[in-house]
């Protein structure tokens, strides 16, 4: 079944064939009718599927055809993280383009005055973090008392970040009788609990390749580096598909900025992001990464809900996630919609353990790809960094870690 064949407004048919959706993803083909209908749909997906445009489509015709017009809230769509905000409102204003409905993003990091004003011209659907949406609730620039629809996104992140109470309160701030949406990536116990607390009685539940929390679109390997041998290993991969766009993923702020020294070292440009910068900052950075202007982004987990660029050929395991769950978010940032991508992991002696907790959670064995000892010294050899004295490099870490942790004591 093709869009153009949908029961959707002209207008939304328009926008995503500009977009150039032709067929539904599964979880839009299996969503996108019950939630018309105005069914409590319970949606599992893998990251990169199209679950975005899956609840967004039905939502905004919904609106269109609402014959309760007036200036007020009528959908309310919930986020984890900022980066996430930014990306989900990109969406909807895109399938909304050639239509009358507003659309507001709410989130912090940045200053309110732009904010309260788009809410004060009028929003039918806010698309917000928690915390600022609360702040302008309690400025009162925010009435959620006539909400329809509320949108849960990402919710096994929002459950992460302890975002339960908030969200019980803003079911308490809405209409009794509304339309609720569930989404997330992964589902366990816990994220089963909150779904089934805030949808209705008998939810449509969908639930996407659930032997399989990983996109098929993804091609997966690893291999078995050493955590000081890493930064050479990247450098030659990057090297090796220089039109390449690399995203690639490290355990700490401190960590990224390493890396981008290294990358410094040896003439490839780079960018980082982490929750050290300020919201402008991150803006800008991911502004030059979708832009092209820079290829390699090197990133904290903070980013890996927040990041929908197309075209993301490499997902870098620079260091392996602590929760095995991440994994599946970061290699999600590749091989998105009908698109292939790779995910390439370094598994150093210390991270094996994180290796096995991450494979039991897939259910299978990453493949291996083996690197034999002269192909090794090798890649060491291949780096254009010239700065190979070890305790040198050791020493200049020690100090720049020093820095680092003076700065965010600062902060």
């Amino acid at each position: 079944m093709k869009f153009e064949e949908y029961n959707i407004a002209d207008e939304i048919k328009r926008s995503i064939s500009e977009l150039g959706f032709r067929r539904p993803t599964d979880i839009q083909f299996k969503a996108i009718g019950p939630i018309l209908k105005g069914e409590d749909v319970l949606g599992i997906a893998q990251t990169g599927t199209g679950k975005t445009a899956a609840f967004a489509i039905p939502i905004i015709h919904k609106l269109i055809q609402n014959k309760k017009k007036g200036n007020y809230v009528k959908c309310l769509v919930l986020l984890p993280t900022r980066e996430l905000a930014i990306q989900i409102t990109e969406v909807f204003k895109a399938i909304a383009k050639y239509t009358n409905v507003k659309i507001v993003c709410l989130m912090g990091g940045v200053g309110q005055d732009d904010q309260i004003f788009d809410l004060t011209v009028g929003a039918d659907i806010v698309i917000a973090t928690p915390g600022r949406m609360f702040d302008l609730q309690n400025q009162g620039y925010i009435d959620l008392s006539r909400v329809e629809i509320m949108v849960l996104d990402e919710a096994d992140k929002m459950l992460d970040k302890g975002f339960i109470r908030d969200i019980e309160d803003i079911r308490k701030r809405i209409p009794r009788v509304h339309q609720t949406l569930f989404f997330s990536a992964t589902i366990n116990r816990q994220i089963k609990t909150l779904a089934y607390s805030v949808v209705g009685a008998n939810p449509i539940r969908i639930q996407i390749s659930p032997k399989n929390p990983v996109s098929k679109n993804v091609s997966h390997s690893l291999s078995f580096v050493e955590m000081d041998d890493k930064r050479f290993f990247l450098e030659r991969l990057i090297k090796e598909a220089p039109e390449s766009k690399f995203l690639v993923f490290v355990r700490t702020k401190v960590r990224a900025e390493r890396v981008y020294s290294a990358m410094q070292r040896v003439q490839i440009e780079t960018l980082t992001m982490h929750g050290d910068k300020e919201q402008e900052d991150r803006l800008a950075v991911m502004n030059d990464f979708k832009s092209g202007k820079v290829n390699i982004l090197i990133a904290t987990d903070l980013s890996a809900r927040g990041i929908d660029i197309d075209n993301v050929d490499y997902v870098i395991n620079y260091d392996l996630p602590d929760l095995p769950e991440n994994y599946i978010h970061r290699v999600g940032r590749t091989g998105r919609g009908v698109k292939s991508g790779k995910a390439v992991s370094f598994c150093s002696t210390e991270e094996k353990t994180l290796l096995k907790d991450i494979e039991d959670f897939l259910g299978y064995e990453i493949n291996k790809l083996e690197i034999d000892k002269e192909t090794y010294i090798e890649t060491l050899d291949y780096s254009d960094d010239g700065n190979k004295n070890w305790k040198a490099l050791m020493k200049d870490a020690e100090k720049f870690d020093k820095s680092i942790i003076k700065k965010v004591k600062k902060k």
